[in-house]
């Protein structure tokens, strides 16, 4: 046997092998995903099983009570959507316009090293530390209470990493030859930015917006750490009122609940139908995650599609 047909043998083997290790590889990953899943569903269908029953539309149009049969979500469902307005609020123009700097204008230094190392570390940070930051900061320097707007904050800090570090990447998948392009033409770094960074980089910041929010949605710790209310039986001042200037921000002082605290609070309870307000409001509530999540992979492909490099 020459050398070239040992050689040739030799990578043919190699080639097989490495072909044997893709196929287990590949099997392992599959049978790890199957499992997630029907562990998922498993999960999800005994408590849309448990919930079953209080899944009505009065659900929705009903105060927290003492009795089981009469209690609701409205306040809960309704604190949730202003905590999440607020935190979007906040969350979105900062990260995003703090992903862009970093990017785009930041010079590349150690400072700028420590700020990014930091930033990813943040995001890994378990969100109870986030609500202790909150009672501190928020609760008691700045004088805020425990109120829906502490609350949306408190949140905003929580998904900010996850948001700087979406827009980053999101903007460093745009091929070279764009920005070389732009200034090839007279255009400023502002204007590229503007015109071509942004645009083409939106798919994955906005994926990356609704995945915070949806991870936001469902967080308890910190909410519970900046001592908001499990038992609220009102809801918070009207946005918008009959006088001018037709807006009032007298509902961010207001106290605050949602939707996993109120879960919180019926399964302390002894009593099983409290047990089962839980679980259909957790059904609801894995509903709404599920729907942002998905909203966020059609936004992603729609977007992408409309893309023309």
């Amino acid at each position: 046997m020459t050398a070239a047909t040992h050689d040739s043998v030799r990578l043919r083997a190699l080639i097989a092998a490495a072909k044997r290790w893709d196929v287990i590889f590949v099997a392992l990953g599959i049978i790890a995903l199957g499992i997630g899943l029907l562990t998922f569903a498993a999960l999800f269908l005994d408590m849309l099983i448990d919930g079953w029953s209080r899944l009505r539309p009065e659900f929705f149009t009903q105060f927290p009570s003492r009795r089981a049969g009469q209690a609701g979500i409205l306040s809960a469902w309704v604190g949730t959507t202003l905590v999440m307005l607020v935190t979007a609020a906040v969350a979105v123009p900062l990260g995003v316009a703090a992903g862009i700097y970093l990017e785009e204008y930041a010079r590349k230094n150690w400072v700028t090293d420590i700020i990014e190392i930091n930033i990813t570390n943040l995001a890994g940070v378990p969100s109870i530390v986030y609500g202790l930051l909150a009672l501190g900061l928020f609760v008691y320097g700045f004088g805020l209470g425990q109120s829906i707007l502490t609350a949306g904050l408190t949140l905003a800090l929580l998904i900010l990493p996850v948001v700087i570090v979406a827009t980053r990447e999101a903007i460093r998948s745009i091929p070279a030859n764009v920005r070389e392009g732009s200034y090839a033409v007279g255009a400023t770094r502002w204007q590229t930015v503007k015109d071509h960074i942004v645009p083409y980089s939106m798919p994955g910041i906005l994926t990356g917006v609704i995945i915070g929010m949806s991870r936001a949605i469902g967080e308890t710790a910190p909410i519970i750490t900046i001592g908001a209310l499990t038992f609220i039986a009102f809801l918070p001042p009207t946005p918008v009122t009959a006088q001018f200037p037709f807006l009032s921000f007298e509902w961010l002082q207001a106290p605050v609940t949602v939707t996993p605290i109120q879960m919180f609070n019926w399964t302390s309870r002894p009593d099983e139908a409290f047990h089962a307000n839980a679980a259909a409001a957790g059904t609801i509530l894995v509903a709404m995650t599920l729907l942002m999540n998905g909203l966020a992979i059609w936004l992603r492909y729609r977007l992408r599609r409309n893309i023309k490099w």
